[in-house]
């Protein structure tokens, strides 16, 4: 951390993502570097555990439950009813009461509690760090308390009513890709003048490429002989882990030693879904080729212990910290030819890119770097010397801060 005299702004983080993933470690990554003689960060995350109450050692954090009611489990276990659509408009009135009761018990709530907590901490300036509809209340208490809002955007929105409602509250975005950027210009008609395209930024430092992997092949039994393919991302049904599957029931015959490797958490709302993948595994004799790690802590190690690591996602990631983290760590990557992996990843020169959704075409790209071990080297090196140019976190920094200057001298 940074430190310093002078007088010091106040900024309020707001984190009200899925679970633990790629969005709150490149706002942990923000924080710790924040120009403490400028900036007094504090953070508060609707959700809990032990990753998150890490954050308490870096700056000042605060869980603020975002969930009282499980909306969406209650959503899970009504949508299938069928005998519901037979009565003309009981559909859209079990809809009405859901949503009211998350208005109600979800997010009243959380805007009480983030409205006092951003009063007592003086906020001069909300950072919401995921898109504007389910921060809406981070950014409603800067409307009331009449100061300005960063929001960051994080993937493609879908251009609804509420959705330009929630476009409407933010002071600046800063989306995470010139993709990002251009779709909330289109579908939302953001004006350019309110957006910053601003890269994720890691501590890439820590990030070493010649760190061992021995120790996270040792812990899932992976020999010498085996050619280890990591899938790495929340268990989530777009990150693409269904394609993965797939590609592993085309290749476990051609690749000897195949390892398919699904490295990642699994949040609350998710379990149903890992568990349909364990299934997966377990019907299409995919038991002796398929891993599931679980969440890790020590990624390089990660990234180290695997031949090839693979970003899937069947939606456009909007950047990406698999991405950025396998390139600075100088792994041979596979990416989607999309979104965010196809702005940061060059075919052929910093890593391969596969038809998004398409098994056979990630399949091809997995055996391409299988037969040619000097490419796998050749375009993880090249790959390190892009994101050490792009994404060290003291250029994201250094960015975030002048935006944040220029808000505040803004009257």
């Amino acid at each position: 951390m940074k430190q310093g005299r002078g007088k010091q702004q106040h900024i309020l983080y707001v984190e009200n993502g899925i679970g633990y993933g790629g969005a709150i470690i490149c706002l942990r990554h923000l924080v710790r570097n924040l120009d403490r003689s400028r900036f007094t960060p504090m953070v508060v995350t609707g959700r809990t555990g032990p990753q998150y109450r890490e954050i308490a050692n870096e700056a000042q954090w605060q869980h603020i439950p975002d969930r009282h009611l499980d909306i969406v489990g209650a959503h899970q276990k009504v949508d299938p009813i069928t005998w519901i659509d037979k009565v003309p408009g009981l559909r859209f009135v079990v809809n009405q009461i859901l949503a009211r009761a998350d208005d109600l018990f979800n997010f009243l709530p959380f805007f009480l509690h983030l409205l006092w907590t951003a009063r007592r901490f003086k906020a001069d300036l909300i950072h919401a760090n995921n898109e504007p509809l389910c921060n809406r209340a981070a950014l409603l208490v800067g409307k009331v308390l009449k100061i300005p809002t960063v929001c960051h955007v994080r993937g493609d929105q879908d251009g609804s009513r509420l959705m330009s409602w929630a476009f409407s509250l933010p002071s600046h975005f800063t989306p995470v890709s010139h993709w990002v950027s251009a779709s909330i210009q289109s579908k939302l008609a953001v004006p350019e003048n309110k957006i910053s395209v601003i890269y994720d930024g890691l501590e890439l430092d820590g990030l070493d490429p010649n760190i061992s992997g021995q120790p996270f092949r040792q812990q899932h039994e992976l020999s010498d002989e085996d050619f280890a393919v990591g899938l790495v991302g929340l268990l989530i049904p777009w990150k693409g882990q269904e394609i993965f599957l797939d590609a592993a029931k085309a290749l476990k015959d051609k690749i000897p030693c195949l390892k398919m490797l699904i490295i990642g958490g699994t949040p609350d709302d998710c379990v149903a879904f890992e568990s349909h993948l364990r299934q997966r595994v377990e019907q299409e004799g995919l038991s002796d080729t398929v891993i599931f790690t679980g969440h890790n802590t020590d990624m390089p190690a990660v990234y180290k212990g695997v031949d090839v690591v693979v970003s899937a996602s069947t939606s456009p990631e909007p950047l990406g910290t698999v991405v950025i983290e396998a390139m600075a760590m100088g792994r041979p990557l596979i990416g989607p030819n999309h979104g965010g992996a196809a702005e940061m990843m060059s075919h052929e020169k910093t890593g391969l890119l596969f038809t998004p959704g398409d098994a056979a075409s990630l399949a091809r790209a997995i055996n391409s770097f299988y037969q040619a071990p000097a490419k796998r080297i050749h375009l993880g090196a090249a790959a390190r010397q892009h994101a050490l140019a792009t994404f060290a976190v003291e250029k994201h920094t250094d960015l975030i801060q002048t935006l944040y200057s220029d808000l505040l001298r803004t009257p």
